[in-house]
This record gives C-alpha cells, structure tokens and sequence, in this order.
C-alpha cells in the first residue's frame, strides 16, 4: 500500500532533484565565469554549448545516481544525518561516473572548478530541498490534506508493528483510526491507539464510519476472520490488505518474492545475496582497495621497516579467520606484537595494556594501521571494504554456543570496518551489541550505507580508545 503513493512521491522528489541539480549546476557555472577575477577572459575562450550540454548530463545522470543507491525508498525513521550522508553518497557516484567518462572522452576540456562548485551546491541544495519538501508534506498531512483513514483487523504484535510503521511514514498519508479486535484483546493498555470494534461489529462499524483502508492483521491466538474480512469488503467496496502473521514467530527482516502467482517468504532479506548488488558491491571493492594500496604504498614501505628494524620476527602477520559462509581465510595485517606460539595467538583475548604488544605496535593498533594489509584479502576476494569483522574459528565456536544469532554475522563477507566499528563497538566491548549491528547493516545494506561507514570510520574508528 505504501507503494502505492510511494511511486508518486517518488517522482515529487525526483523532479525536485532533477531541477536542484540544472540550478547547481547554473550556479557553479556563474561562480566560475562571473563572480571570479579572471571571469572576463575566461567567457571570451569557453564553448557555451558545450557547458549546456555538460550541465545536462550533469542533471540526468545525478538523478540516475540517486535511483540507483534508492534514495526515494520509503526509510523508516530517517535522519537529517541519514540523508545527507545518502545525497552526499549519490553525488560522489555521480562525479566518478562524470570523471570516468571525460577522462575517455577528451573533446572538450571543463574547468574543475566548475565540476567542484556543482558536487558542493548538489550536496547543500539537496539536502535543503529534501528537508523542506518533506517538511511541507508533513504539513499538508497534518491539515488533513489527502488522507486515507486505516482500521487493522487485530490487536497482536504484527498489528501493532503495522499502525507503529504507518505512523513512520506519515508523510504518505494514512492514518490509523483503531484496531478491531478478535477472540482475545492483546493491545497493551498504554497503546496511544484504541479498540474501536468487535470482529462480530466489523460489518456495521464499516458501515457507519467513513473507512479507506481495511488491514487484515489477525494474530494466531486471535482467530481466522479472513474470507469474513474479504466477503465484507468486497460487499462495502473497502480496499483490504493482509498484513501475515508470520512476525509472531519470524523476527528476522523477511522478503516476499512472487514465482509463477506463488507467494514465496525469504525469512531473511540479504540484499547482499542479490546478483547486481554483489557485482556492485565487487567493483566498489577492487576500485577502491587499488586506489588506496597505491596511494598508501609508500606508507607501507615505512611501517614495514620500522617494524623490523624494532622487534625481531616477520613484518606481517597472517592469522586464520572466519568470513563468508563460515569459510576460514587467513587475514592479513602488520605484525603489532611481539611473536609467540600459534596457540596463544589464537585463543588469547587482546586486553587493555598487553605485554605482548610493541612499542611500534601500540601505535599501529592505536591508529588501526596494523589492519591495512587487509586491503590485499579484499582483493583477493576473501573480505570486503565494509562488512562485519572476522573472528578467528575459536571465539566463533564460543560465541555461536553463547549467542544464538551469532553465525547470522557470516551472510556476507568480512570487512575491514563495519557498522559495528563506526559505533564504537570494537576491543573489549559487548558481543550481544556486535552482533546487532553487524545483523542490521547486513539485512540494510546499500552501496550508500557502505559510504557513509567509510566517511565514518576515520573520526569514529581509527583514532578509538577503545582500540587496543
């Protein structure tokens, strides 16, 4: 149902991106060709046309950018934060894509600046709009404008998960009257939302009160109304949605998938298990571990020497990891302490102030340079950028034993940072909270959320007290 005014909206916010992204465009140019020192001799050399027709691809292919990391999904409590990090995502996809293709195509020569002054006013103007736009929906919604008054056939936990979820998204204009109630009343007596009718009262509720919207949401425990709730509907010309029952034993974030007319439930939704967002998430991974060993080779060069020349032993350190589909790896990274039996180094916990730590490896550790030799396993296909970090296969039979969504961490590959790492969660700190952020990231997944945990991890990750 929400899809349903969704794809509207959908278009609102495109059109608006759309025309945010000619004006940023037209602003950069301005500032470049009018507002500078030298903007008289520069308007006297530039081909006009050309910078229209760069202004226009400009425009198209940000908001192809956009539809393509779904910045118009419907979000369930998004953030100013959340979607500033999303546009500033979906502006940095654009501009590689923009330098890729004038790279190969050397017609004509545009000023970077110009380019610059775009993605910073796309940035800007884009988060504003979508912040006032959203702001005005709100408003309209608040008046009453458009709105389709919802009644739920029951009271359990689904029932109560769909009214929580209609009012998050709000701003698409259902509101939620009451609840029917079926054999038993399970609404807690704090609930902001009431029972307004009996299952034996449907039809003549239905009757008497101006209804869009009729969910079916009917728990176990609660009875089956079903072909009651279709036959009643049909007969008044009420709309019904079947909202399943299934949260009441499934808690894992499913999907529904139709084949041949055939509803098929995946009780876990892995957006990384997808082809194109494997192959996304693939090509984002060899680009971008090429461009930093290259540009960090020289970095490397030094960190090798100073730990060989301060304590003896090998610069690196391979140690056996468990990753994708509980496959073991060995993980790569500077050796940061001293060299001992393969026993201990397997099966003892790092703590706090470790004597088995050098002193050139304390401040690898402290600045999380010791882990930059996992780029190379990124490579090599064994781990990714972003994802949850690997364990070695000791701790992942204690913590399977321990916690019981545990192994759910091994649906994607292991990162070198993760959602988990960017909270905070890293050293000596909760497994139970781990997991959870590991698990959220891996059923949330998008090349926008792996951006915004990279732009995160150098002020939440690598300088970390908790890191040790």
């Amino acid at each position: 149902m929400l899809k349903e005014r969704s794809q509207s909206f959908k278009l609102l916010f495109l059109f608006t991106d759309l025309c945010i992204a000619f004006l940023s465009f037209g602003i950069a140019f301005v500032i470049r060709y009018y507002l500078s020192e030298d903007s008289t001799f520069q308007r006297q050399i530039i081909d006009f046309q050309n910078y229209f027709f760069l202004g226009l691809v400009l425009g198209i292919s940000q908001v192809i950018s956009f539809l393509s990391i779904d910045l118009y999904h419907p979000r369930r409590g998004l953030s100013l934060t959340d979607e500033f990090f999303a546009i500033a995502s979906g502006v940095f996809i654009n501009l590689m894509l923009i330098l890729t293709a004038l790279f190969f195509f050397r017609g004509e020569s545009f000023s970077r600046l110009v380019i610059s002054y775009f993605v910073i006013a796309t940035i800007l103007l884009s988060s504003l709009g979508h912040f006032i736009l959203r702001g005005i929906l709100r408003i309209l919604r608040s008046k009453g404008y458009n709105l389709r008054s919802v009644v739920i056939l029951g009271t359990g936990k689904s029932a109560q998960t769909f009214a929580n979820t209609i009012r998050k998204h709000s701003i698409y204009g259902y509101n939620v009257i009451g609840f029917i109630s079926g054999k038993v009343n399970l609404l807690s007596s704090d609930s902001n939302l009431k029972v307004v009718a009996k299952l034996k009262e449907l039809e003549e509720y239905l009757k008497q009160n101006e209804v869009d919207l009729l969910v079916y949401a009917l728990s176990h425990d609660e009875g089956d109304f079903l072909k009651e709730a279709i036959d009643i509907s049909d007969f008044l010309g009420i709309d019904l949605k079947v909202v399943p029952s299934y949260e009441e034993i499934i808690t894992a974030k499913g999907r529904v998938e139709v084949l041949d007319g055939i509803p098929i439930i995946s009780i876990r939704n892995i957006p990384l298990r997808l082809g194109y967002n494997r192959v996304i998430k693939r090509t984002f991974d060899i680009v971008f571990s090429l461009l930093f060993i290259v540009c960090f080779s020289p970095i490397y060069i030094i960190l090798a020497i100073l730990i060989k020349i301060t304590s003896p032993g090998p610069v690196f350190y391979k140690q056996e990891r468990v990753g994708l589909d509980n496959k073991k790896f060995n993980m790569l990274k500077f050796r940061s302490m001293v060299v001992q039996q393969r026993q201990d180094s397997d099966t003892l916990w790092t703590t706090k102030n470790d004597p088995r730590v050098t002193r050139i490896g304390s401040i690898l550790r402290k600045l999380s340079l010791d882990e930059t030799p996992q780029f190379i396993n990124v490579l090599l296909g064994d781990m990714s950028v972003v994802g949850p970090r690997p364990e070695r296969p000791f701790y992942v039979e204690k913590f399977q034993s321990e916690h019981h969504e545990y192994m759910r961490r091994h649906a994607a590959k292991a990162g070198i940072t993760g959602w988990a790492q960017v909270q905070g969660l890293r050293g000596d700190t909760s497994i139970e909270d781990r997991i959870k952020a590991d698990i959220y990231y891996i059923e949330n997944w998008s090349l926008s959320f792996d951006l915004k945990i990279i732009l995160l991890t150098p002020l939440k990750a690598i300088v970390d007290r908790n890191a040790y």
